[in-house]
């Protein structure tokens, strides 16, 4: 989201922090891949994701979102990262999961 709103409609990573609600350190740990490189990889080939992350980076950048939109397109986000595996791997990466976890819904590939 921050990539965009800097590469595509110009935003600072000051502002682009300022809308995401988060600081500018961290927007220029993501744009200088200090850490997450693999995922931020797999979130770029994603087509479900970047069609969710370009609709919503214009709506910000064009002031035509209502932060309540905002807040659903983010949920919309969200439920595609789960569907498509992205938090549980990263969850695997950074934790020890119980078996019984079922906080995703079943990916694509368990539904085969």
């Amino acid at each position: 989201m921050a990539r965009r709103l800097i590469e595509d409609y110009n935003f600072s990573q000051v502002n682009a922090a300022k809308k995401l609600g988060t600081t500018q350190a961290s927007v220029s740990n993501y744009l200088y891949s200090k850490r997450g490189t693999k995922l931020v990889k797999q979130l770029e080939d994603a087509p479900k994701v970047q069609k969710i992350v370009n609709n919503l980076a214009q709506g910000i950048a064009e002031e035509k979102i209502s932060p309540f939109d905002a807040m659903l397109q983010f949920c919309e986000l969200c439920e595609a990262l789960r569907s498509e595996d992205f938090v549980c791997a990263l969850h695997k990466e950074i934790t020890k999961l119980p078996k019984s976890c079922n906080v995703c819904p079943p990916s694509k590939n368990e539904k085969d």
